[in-house]
């Protein structure tokens, strides 16, 4: 049963859980599908791993400012709340709109369409037939996952928790085997010679930063249920910060194992022969390469499964914005609501599930992503850049966590980001037009639901 009354959420999550959150939500469909597209885009292995490289220290400054916003305002929402603090309604609707259309429809739409053709693959079917079958699964299996997240928060900490090990130690399983198979060629990485030079070359690396920043996307996941973490000034932090490492630490570690198994030649040969698209199950082939077919459709199957992790960690998290949102008066009440039976917000997740499946069915694998990417990039910047206006304004606000070396760790995160996106728009027009469009469609919705309300609406 809905009710209208005792609308705050239980606190039950721990740093066990809070980290499982940040992992789950980064590690997952970038790391397993994007590797291909910037080998193919930048004509280089050795270039796509400093790419990765350069992308974890992006990340980890992002993180480094997101502890600091997180540990003074633990609330749920994440960005939403910190950039009501920091701008006004305005820019706080615009963020929870973008997370509710972009931030997280998007991803759960990837995460489990990247599951289904791993879990798929192995079948061979029809390209036709594979689409349907594809989109069918996904669509169940986010089905599913919603239906687990709003039984209550007993059986998303067993189920999270169990599936993030899992994918875990199967990942660092796959990375150990494969740097030490007798398979695997060094000389994949000394192919600087072959990478794309001059202003194209840049160019292409810019863009390929778009699909690693998606890779490290989840950084700042465990801020959304930062309400329902017990202690969270002295957890979060300490979550986001272990998650974020860790991370980079494996996705270095896996990319390298892609190189030795697939040289950039191959990688155009596949794409030559399948389509873009073709070369996303990354891991898969390099398995096959490294391995041999039956194993490499044991790592399908494994993967497939593996993406569950970061699908139900998406499922989780986006609803708490649309929650903070319908709490603060900016999205129908109705979607504030909390399902007193299991204490969750079941409306919110049907909602934030409905759209995703809207994504899921009417657009491509990579064009998803760079959408997502776009989108996540841009509101991403105001997040991180939110620390400036709240240092000035509330200089007195208790900062259990300081980000060190101010404000060169901020600024860290927001000028190559800028670039990245930037880039996208160049060389992926279409796709980044239509996040930039969602965008800005929030603005004139955010004014119609203020006179619908019957409530001035200001920017400050």
């Amino acid at each position: 049963m809905m009710s209208d009354t005792d609308q705050a959420l239980p606190k039950g999550f721990g740093t066990t859980t809070a980290t499982f959150v940040v992992v789950s939500s980064m590690v997952g469909v970038g790391v397993l599908t994007t590797s291909g597209f910037t080998v193919l885009s930048t004509g280089s292995n050795a270039v796509m791993l400093a790419l990765w490289a350069i992308g974890g220290l992006i990340a980890v400054c992002g993180a480094l400012t997101q502890c600091e916003l997180s540990a003074a305002m633990p609330k749920a929402g994440g960005d939403y709340v910190f950039l009501r603090e920091a701008y006004g309604p305005l820019p706080a609707f615009l963020s929870g709109w973008v997370s509710f259309l972009i931030g997280f429809a998007a991803p759960i739409a990837v995460a489990a369409s990247a599951s289904a053709r791993y879990l798929l693959g192995p079948l061979a079917m029809a390209p036709e037939i594979a689409w349907v079958v594809e989109r069918s699964l996904a669509s169940l299996t986010i089905l599913v996952f919603a239906a687990i997240h709003v039984s209550g928060q007993s059986k998303t900490t067993k189920v999270q928790g169990v599936i993030t090990v899992v994918k875990i130690g199967v990942l660092v399983v796959f990375a150990t085997a494969g740097l030490f198979a007798t398979s695997g060629q060094w000389s994949h990485l000394n192919d600087l010679g072959s990478a794309k030079q001059g202003p194209e070359g840049l160019a292409a690396m810019l863009f390929s930063l778009v699909y690693i920043g998606y890779g490290y996307t989840g950084w700042n996941a465990a801020s959304y249920i930062a309400s329902e973490i017990e202690e969270p000034q002295k957890r979060l932090p300490r979550a986001i910060l272990i998650g974020t490492a860790g991370v980079t630490l494996l996705y270095l570690a896996i990319n390298t194992v892609y190189a030795l198994a697939l040289s950039s030649d191959d990688i155009q040969a596949v794409v030559k022969a399948g389509g873009p698209d073709a070369i996303a199950p990354i891991a898969e082939r390099a398995a096959e390469r490294l391995f041999s077919p039956s194993i490499a459709k044991l790592v399908a199957l494994v993967t497939g499964v593996m993406l569950w992790s970061t699908l139900s960690a998406y499922v989780l998290t986006g609803p708490r914005v649309l929650f903070a949102m319908a709490q603060a008066g900016q999205f129908p009440a109705f979607a504030g609501r909390i399902w007193q039976r299991t204490k969750t917000p079941a409306i919110a997740t049907a909602l934030q599930v409905g759209w995703a499946l809207v994504l899921l069915w009417s657009g491509t694998f990579s064009d998803i992503l760079v959408y997502a990417g776009v989108g996540l990039a841009i509101f991403s910047m105001l997040t991180v850049a939110a620390i400036f206006p709240l240092r000035i304004r509330q200089p007195d606000l208790p900062r259990p966590f300081v980000c060190p070396f101010y404000p060169f760790v901020p600024l860290g995160f927001i000028i190559p980001t800028l670039a990245l996106t930037s880039a996208a728009f160049s060389q992926a027009p279409r796709p980044s037009l239509y996040a930039l469009g969602s965008i800005l469609l929030g603005i004139p919705v955010y004014y119609l639901w203020g006179w619908i309300m019957g409530r001035p609406t200001t920017v400050a």
